[in-house]
């Protein structure tokens, strides 16, 4: 994987809540977070980009009021799968 390496003024970090933990950790999973609320990579991308399991980064997502795009299709599908495979 390739690193970029970027200067974010101390203030910033301390309004993201970033002081107090390793930055760079954090600050990749906000940024993969921005890009599952645009829309640009699905959750089990978004999880595998943050380094999360997919429940990890739902909560992650959850305690930022970012939505799952969850839709009735997908939960009718889910249902449908959960059928088939009871047996």
């Amino acid at each position: 994987m390739s690193s970029v390496t970027v200067e974010i003024p101390a203030e910033a970090l301390a309004l993201a809540g970033l002081d107090d933990q390793p930055v760079s950790e954090r600050a990749r999973r906000l940024l993969v977070l921005e890009l599952f609320r645009e829309g640009r990579v699905s959750l089990g991308r978004a999880a595998e980009l943050a380094g999360q399991s997919v429940e990890e980064f739902m909560d992650f997502a959850a305690h930022r009021e970012v939505p799952l795009h969850y839709t009735a299709e997908d939960l009718d599908q889910d249902r449908a799968t959960a059928a088939r495979l009871k047996l």
